[in-house]
């Protein structure tokens, strides 16, 4: 992999914490305008070199930062638009809704459960102890963190944006693992794609990430066509607890998803690649691709569930997760009593590692939380995956680009960190380099929070953050990544 140099130009300033970044077409305009989209629940857009409103939903979006001293993976996470935007005026949002902040999720187990009578945020594992390992969401209608919501949007005659229907309303068990960039149209189907985490903690309490019925830890079209006006759709956890005309709307393409910072789609002849990040949980993050894939409509999902039978799963995208974390079984990391400098490495989910085993995918590419190699860098977590197709950067051209939100130094101030890989053309794994930036940040924090593209995947964009802490107002730069 060769070593590629680029420059940041900076693109706006003092904004709040960008979760979205593509480009659209307004209807009656003729530019290609850059939106954005901030966790806390603005929408901008760039024009003749201004940021503009597009839509304020922060009355809508759940306060942040209220607990764990401002970090949040709540609020306004997904943007799309749909492919007839510039005609039909549809874009697409997914955000947690104010108002719905719940206890959080308990565990089954009386064993399991701490002092505090709740599961914690960064639950592990112990495998001496199986009380913990197999625990159940239960009391799910009130032992729940907050709620999301997808939501259609049209820009109306005026040029005023409106809510026109509700297609989902999912109870999250967490604060975390809510997905980012979570919603994008396929070039392939026109269905809009619902990247959703596993629900969140830590290990996956739950397992909710391989079980079928879940709506947490898939990756899920939507058919927008689909009539499915039902003025305020149930909240729910479980497919089979949505009203069969949405059931009927909706396919499964994955399974075994932590969380995923959104899906790209890049054009290979007549088909194309998708490339999906799942965020690591101790030891490694990792990118997947694929070309083929069979995706399983809900309906039929259902219907295995009812016979206590499998659906026919060939061709069906499974990452791996719990059991697998990327090409590694699940390890617990704890410390070893008979020498502290060391650490001890213990499968935790023995049994569900060799479950999946032979149905997941391998990743195209990993990269450490930990790597002593001179030319790599240790990572924190995905936060940004793009196909790039410019010619602008040429050594990075039909590469994957991606992003993490701090290399893994232990230095202040911390620094985000961009790197490419490249799918092979014999389908193995293949390394990944660096991409070495220009920028001075100065004694400015600089995390690397989200990644984006424009319509025709020849520009990126890079959204960076001088805090962690989402209640750190208008900390946030917008760069184009140049040659």
């Amino acid at each position: 992999m060769r070593e590629v140099k680029v420059g940041l130009r900076p693109v706006v300033n003092n904004i709040n914490l960008p979760t979205v970044m593509k480009t659209a077409i307004l209807p009656g305009d003729t530019i290609e305008r850059l939106f954005i989209a901030t966790q806390i629940g603005e929408i901008y857009y760039i024009g003749n070199g201004d940021i503009r409103n597009f839509l304020d939903i922060r009355p809508r979006v759940l306060k942040l930062g209220a607990a764990g001293g401002g970090y949040d993976e709540r609020g306004l996470l997904g943007l799309a638009f749909h492919p007839s935007f510039y005609y039909n005026g549809l874009f697409y949002l997914h955000y947690s809704v104010a108002g719905t902040q719940g206890p959080g999720a308990l565990p089954q187990s009386e064993a399991a459960r701490p002092a505090q009578n709740a599961l914690p945020e960064f639950f592990n594992p112990n495998p001496c102890d199986p009380s913990t390992l197999n625990l159940r969401w239960i009391n799910r209608e009130t032992q729940y963190d907050h709620i999301d919501t997808v939501e259609e949007w049209i820009i109306q005659s005026n040029g005023q944006p409106q809510k026109r229907r509700t297609l989902l309303n999912l109870r999250r068990p967490f604060f975390n693992h809510n997905g980012v960039n979570s919603l994008n149209f396929s070039p392939e189907t026109g269905k809009l794609v619902l990247t959703t985490g596993d629900g969140g903690s830590g290990y996956d309490p739950f397992n909710l990430s391989q079980n079928d019925m879940e709506i947490a830890g898939k990756i899920i079209e939507i058919d927008v066509t689909k009539n499915t006006f039902i003025n305020n759709p149930p909240v729910v956890t479980r497919f089979n607890e949505l009203p069969v005309s949405i059931q009927e709307a909706l396919t499964v393409i994955a399974k075994g998803v932590r969380n995923i910072p959104g899906i790209s789609y890049q054009r290979f002849y007549n088909q194309y690649i998708k490339y999906v990040g799942n965020v690591g949980q101790d030891l490694v993050e990792s990118i997947f691709s694929y070309v083929q894939y069979k995706p399983i409509p809900v309906t039929q999902l259902i219907q295995a569930s009812l016979r206590n039978a499998e659906s026919d799963q060939e061709g069906f995208i499974n990452f791996g997760w719990r059991g697998w974390e990327g090409a590694f079984p699940t390890s617990i990391i704890r410390g070893c009593s008979a020498n502290p400098t060391l650490d001890e490495k213990t499968i935790a989910y023995y049994n569900d590692a060799v479950k999946t085993s032979f149905k997941r995918l391998q990743p195209l590419t990993s990269y450490f939380h930990q790597d002593p190699r001179p030319d790599k860098f240790g990572g924190t977590a995905l936060t940004g995956v793009q196909a790039y197709m410019g010619n602008g950067i040429p050594d990075l051209t039909g590469s994957v680009v991606f992003t993490d939100i701090a290399r893994d130094e232990g230095s202040q101030p911390g620094r985000g960190v961009l790197a490419y890989t490249r799918v092979r053309t014999d389908g193995k794994p293949n390394d990944f380099s660096v991409i070495q930036t220009d920028y001075n940040f100065g004694s400015q924090s600089a995390h690397y929070v989200s990644l984006g593209t424009n319509l025709n995947q020849t520009k990126l964009y890079l959204g960076v953050y001088g805090s962690l802490n989402v209640t750190d107002y208008n900390k946030g730069t917008i760069f184009e990544i140049v040659p």
